[in-house]
């Protein structure tokens, strides 16, 4: 039996009602929120947070790459910093400028060790240790989470999204399976009137998207009938992790993708017909859109 205070215990307890569940990201899947919560509130903060005034311009190119652009769109903030910083460590322009990066090597080392990459994990290690590295992360996200209560308001769902939800009612439990933090999570489904269609919103706080598949889903419903739908690659390998199916929202191309979804896909998963062929083909288009170089890499003779 979990214990009282296992912090996903409402994953273990979650109640199958029905024979479907699908599981649904939220920030640039549900929401057209990744561009405006990256652009206006995480990349300012790592140059304000990191003193990068001077190479803001490649922070920002580096930053939006990682989160947006590439193949490693979606994945937890505290990897997509470092793996930034990496980037610009590695860029022309910024060695010639001489500026001088932190190794974040007390963020690396927690990353490493640690499966539940979130503010709350972070303040306790930043409590037993006191790594300076730690403080100053914390700091940053505790900072983006300020910024983004403060700019991020009335985004709406992508259309479709509520028709598809409704749709989804009284066939299939919903989830909200986020790396996003659960109160950013909850005001924004709140606000748009759609979190009466879900039965649990879990952000990273339950853990990863791979954990909140496999606690919340696996091994209570059959497999073929457990969709994710996600619009990174991140989302893709939850599913693949947990062997079940996985529906793409293309990025550049969500009002697309969500009318595909509710007009054929959603049909084809409930009707058994949605494995197989139709879903490589979502799955090669989708991946087609994510490169894994960013397009500053040149190759040298």
């Amino acid at each position: 039996m979990a214990a009282p205070s296992d912090p996903q215990l409402a994953l273990r307890q979650f109640v199958k009602r029905h024979d479907f569940f699908v599981g649904i990201d939220s920030d640039g899947c549900a929401f057209d929120t990744m561009e405006v919560k990256h652009k206006e509130c995480f990349i300012p903060n790592i140059v304000k947070s990191y003193d990068l005034a001077a190479i803001s311009k490649y922070a920002r190119e580096a930053g939006e790459f990682v989160n947006l652009y590439s193949h490693w769109r979606g994945i937890n903030r505290f990897p997509a910093l470092v793996m930034a910083f990496d980037l610009l460590a590695n860029r022309a322009e910024v060695q010639s400028r001489r500026r001088r990066l932190p190794p974040l090597r007390g963020l690396r080392e927690w990353i490493e060790r640690e499966t539940k990459l979130s503010n709350p994990t972070l303040k306790l290690e930043v409590e037993r240790t006191g790594d300076p590295d730690l403080v100053q992360a914390l700091a940053w996200s505790e900072a983006v989470n300020q910024t983004i209560s403060e700019v991020v308001h009335d985004v709406p769902p992508f259309p479709f999204v509520r028709e598809s939800l409704e749709c989804l009612k009284g066939k299939a439990d919903v989830m909200v399976i986020s790396a996003t933090p659960g109160e950013a999570l909850e005001r924004e489904w709140e606000e748009n009137g759609i979190k009466p269609y879900v039965s649990l919103i879990a952000g990273q706080e339950l853990g990863s998207k791979k954990e909140h598949l496999a606690l919340g889903a696996v091994g209570k419903y059959d497999l073929d009938k457990i969709l994710m739908i996600g619009d990174a690659p991140g989302d893709q390998k939850a599913a693949l992790d947990n062997n079940v199916l996985f529906y793409p929202i293309d990025p550049g191309f969500e009002d697309e993708s969500w009318q595909r979804f509710f007009e054929e896909a959603l049909p084809k998963f409930l009707n058994g017909e949605y494995a197989g062929a139709y879903m490589e083909s979502q799955i090669t288009r989708f991946q087609a859109l994510l490169p894994t170089e960013p397009p500053w890499k040149t190759v040298c003779a």
